[in-house]
């Protein structure tokens, strides 16, 4: 079973973090540059760390050079993806 969720990255911050849900898009931030794909690989760790995942759960889908991406989630029911970003959100505020 495989879980997509829509992300927003903003990178170059001070650290990472999930910073909350517009919609239906994930607002994330990462400490790496959008640079040979170090913001995308800190996404992942990011995510991995957050719901207590395999790096190799994880995976874009599409997006790979924006800012918008589509993320691959496996292992985990959509409630267990939405209630693990949502507690993430909140424990950093």
């Amino acid at each position: 079973m495989s879980v997509s969720i829509s992300v927003r990255v903003h990178s170059g911050a001070r650290w990472s973090e999930i910073t909350g849900c517009s919609g239906d898009m994930w607002q994330v931030k990462v400490a790496a540059p959008p640079v040979k794909g170090k913001a995308n690989t800190e996404l992942i760790v990011l995510l991995s760390r957050v719901l207590s995942l395999s790096k190799s759960n994880i995976s874009i889908v599409r997006g790979a050079t924006s800012r918008s991406k589509v993320i691959a989630i496996e292992g985990l029911t959509p409630e267990e993806v939405t209630k693990r970003l949502a507690s993430s959100v909140a424990s950093s505020k």
